[in-house]
């Protein structure tokens, strides 16, 4: 009975786990629609009219209200809720869900429309809007970035102990032994939070746990922040995991597990489900950690593209560089389409999603033909499927009382025996599919992408024997099919392989630029392991172990971001003098291009990835922690880029918590910010030159001379001024001027953007800056 019981929680678990692998295949507009349908059923209080509002006001300035008073601003923001009755005050408590401190000067609270419409006339009101909810988006990676125990930037950083992390995701498994404190210092003495778990889940790794779920003024404790999803378990070990050895899943990928900085401290704050994470809770958790002393903070969710002053992360974050906390975020996994990022704003580290060198491989073969055969991808490569024997293959599209090629439930049928080609997309899950084909009585399922995926694949555990297959591949296996009277197949299945020489790949399912917020600001910055990465999770996936050295197999940007963020904090331990932007720098200007063959990294397509697939490159993280030059940027000059955006005084006030006045901080373009890249638009008929200028600092050897190397975009020109930098000092600044002329016949050839790469060379250092022009 027992054991029936722990077989039950694993696939309960193991099932909504999924949830974030079925994101992989939902488009922007559908988390939009997920997000307003979650508002209406989620926040009405047994009120139709009444859901959850982020209210932004000004800072009081009346001698009544000190914005230094936690108290006194609580005051401040209740005096801008409906007095109903006599019970007034007792009401006003219970619709108070939040009053934030640290990241927004504001308050989340349950309101009607109407009664947002009277708080419009209140002096010091700036803006209200429903709350929306958000979606959320290793064993060989550490070898794969050059991180290697004993030696290297582990070593030089003392594997980032004294940082600490802190993650916003559907909370941790605390006692996995990937958050053992065996041989952890205890946390820095700036460290302020707290852990909800009882008795000592809390350790000198795991340093805070806090949950946010429905928690609020007049609401019941959620309990601690257990990890009921997978998600947050598996991004937490990825920024930060000790070492475990004989990590695996279905026995594959086996090794040592470890995080990107196995002595960093970790903060968890529990804002999401495997549903979603709402905005108010976001915030909640932010102006928390901003106070706790986090130094990292890393966030696997985000919504799309909306104005920076609507956004709660960019808001929060803003708040955070301000405190010097670095930011990253995933990129989103809206790809391989145009315009399809989340967490656009220059302050927030954006990161894309790219593969390692290790596969789990398996092949399609058809036929007799023992030749005849096609690489793909599968999980779990089950030992008691015999490869020798040939089955009958059928397409998907042509079988069963509603053909369906997208293998939809209860569309299948005359498959028994047989091994069936599915199609992915069509709104149904890759696990969905062969869980369709297994009910019909089929044998095994061959999978192949979209199109648009191309060669792009993903390891995913399904419920039959199964490879996943490219574009191309699985149209001369349904060639195949049609011609002949008897098409027969057979998978094979290889295990683990490492050495893909094509690697790092620009996954499919990674979301693109050009930045929709803010164009003149290149996005993703960079791209980082995202694809069929093995880190912890709370249950036994393949229920072969009682062991608490669980671990799973995901992918996603939400597995990227962490590997960003635990470097980060590899590099922040290394230079603790470092802003967020001078980090953000580091490890822009020295992200690589080539893959293991030396040869520009791919897409989906096997083409050469453009700018807007993979930003600066693929993260090096030896290279980063050394630069040479860096671009810094503090939170006063994002001020003047805020106001070149066409923003109100009120707008850039939600985003800065400061009166702004345009009219006397002036305005800069976009592309003016001190940025480690280029985004150039270009007109049609435009003719003039277009002038930038960027300030380098020296955090390199003190006498250094640095030659300028320019990749020019198709159809410009370029000039740089000075074309020798020359230092003789650490922490010295010099301010180059850059002019981009458009020749003649740009933007009118077809070609919609060009792409270059503006490098300062050193006898030690390249330092790279990525250029995009967008022909309008």
């Amino acid at each position: 009975m027992e054991n029936k019981k722990g077989a039950a929680g694993m696939q309960v678990i193991y099932l909504v786990g999924l949830v974030f692998m079925f994101c992989l295949s939902l488009t922007v507009a559908d988390y939009d629609e997920m997000a307003l349908e979650s508002v209406a059923a989620e926040k009405n209080d047994g009120n139709n009219d009444m859901q959850t509002y982020i209210v932004w006001v000004q800072k009081p300035t009346s001698q009544k209200f000190s914005a230094e008073s936690h108290e006194d601003l609580e005051s401040w923001y209740q005096s801008f809720l409906p007095e109903t009755d006599a019970n007034s005050n007792q009401l006003m408590k219970q619709r108070m869900i939040y009053a934030y401190h640290n990241v927004a000067t504001g308050f989340a609270a349950r309101l009607t429309p109407e009664e947002v419409k009277t708080m419009e006339t209140i002096e010091g009101f700036v803006s209200a809007r429903p709350e929306k909810i958000l979606p959320l988006q290793t064993t060989h990676s550490p070898d794969f970035l050059g991180l290697h125990q004993g030696f290297g930037l582990w070593e030089a950083t003392n594997y980032g102990e004294g940082v600490i992390i802190g993650l916003l995701d559907t909370g941790i498994t605390p006692d996995h032994p990937s958050f053992s404190d065996e041989g952890m210092p205890p946390p820095p003495a700036k460290w302020k939070g707290k852990c909800e778990f009882n008795g000592t889940l809390c350790n000198n790794k795991l340093i805070g746990a806090r949950n946010f779920m429905g928690v609020g003024k007049g609401q019941p404790s959620p309990g601690p922040p257990f990890d009921l999803d997978g998600h947050g378990t598996h991004t937490s070990s990825t920024a930060a995991g000790r070492f475990v050895e004989g990590a695996s899943v279905f026995g594959q990928a086996n090794g040592t597990a470890a995080g990107m900085a196995p002595k960093a401290h970790l903060a968890v704050y529990k804002v999401c489900t495997g549903f979603g994470c709402a905005e108010a809770d976001i915030m909640a958790a932010l102006d928390v950690a901003v106070d706790d002393g986090v130094d990292v903070l890393s966030l696997s969710l985000g919504g799309p593209s909306i104005p920076f002053y609507k956004d709660v992360i960019a808001i929060g974050a803003f708040a955070a560089i301000q405190k010097g906390i670095f930011f990253s975020c995933a990129g989103g996994n809206s790809g391989p389409f145009n315009r399809s990022l989340s967490n656009e704003a220059p302050w927030i580290l954006t990161v894309g999603a790219s593969t390692t060198d290790r596969i789990l491989k398996s092949e399609a073969q058809i036929g007799d033909d023992k030749n005849n055969h096609f690489d793909g991808k599968s999980f779990s490569q089950p030992q008691d499927f015999d490869s020798k024997v040939t089955l009958p293959l059928v397409y998907a599209g042509s079988v069963g009382n509603q053909p369906s090629a997208f293998c939809k439930e209860w569309t299948l049928e005359n498959v028994e025996g047989k091994i069936v080609l599915c199609e992915t997309g069509g709104g149904v899950t890759n696990i969905a599919k062969g869980e369709e084909v297994k009910r019909a009585g089929g044998a095994a399922m061959i999978l192949m992408n979209q199109e648009t995926d191309g060669f792009s694949t993903l390891a995913e555990s399904h419920a039959l024997p199964t490879t996943h297959v490219s574009y191309a591949a699985g149209l001369q296996i349904k060639s195949y099919i049609s011609s002949t009277s008897s098409p027969t197949a057979t998978i094979l299945f290889n295990g683990t392989v490492i050495g893909d020489a094509l690697a790092p790949r620009v996954a499919f399912f990674s979301s693109r630029g050009p930045n929709k917020a803010s164009p003149g600001i290149l996005k993703p910055d960079i791209i980082g392991p995202g694809v069929d990465i093995l880190a912890a999770w709370p249950v036994s996936v393949d229920n072969a172990t009682q062991s608490k050295a669980t671990f799973n197999i995901i992918s996603g940007t939400s597995m990227a971001c962490p590997h960003l963020s635990g470097i980060a904090a590899l590099v922040k331990s290394s230079h603790p003098d470092w802003s967020p932007a001078a980090i953000k720098s580091a490890i822009m200007t020295t992200a690589d291009v080539l893959n293991l063959a030396g040869l520009p990294i791919v897409d989906q397509d096997q083409n050469p990835a453009n700018v807007f697939a993979m930003g600066a490159g693929h993260v090096n993280p030896s290279k980063a922690n050394d630069p040479g030059l860096i671009y810094d940027t503090q939170a006063e000059d994002y001020i003047p880029y805020l106001c070149g955006l066409n923003y109100t005084d009120k707008e850039i006030q939600i985003i800065t918590q400061q009166k702004v006045n345009c009219s006397q901080v002036g305005v800069i373009s976009e592309a003016q910010l001190n940025y480690p890249s280029f985004s150039i638009k270009i007109g049609s008929n435009e003719s003039q030159s277009q002038y930038y200028t960027r300030t380098v600092r020296n955090v390199g050897p003190a006498s250094s001379t640095y030659n300028l190397d320019l990749l020019v975009p198709h159809k410009m020109g370029m000039s740089v001024n000075p074309g020798v930098l020359t230092f003789t000092e650490v922490n010295q600044e010099i301010t180059f001027h850059v002019e981009f002329i458009a020749q003649d016949g740009a933007g009118k050839d077809g070609v919609a953007f060009g792409q270059g790469y503006l490098k300062w060379v050193s006898d030690k250092h390249n330092v790279t800056s990525p250029i995009a022009v967008v022909f309008d």
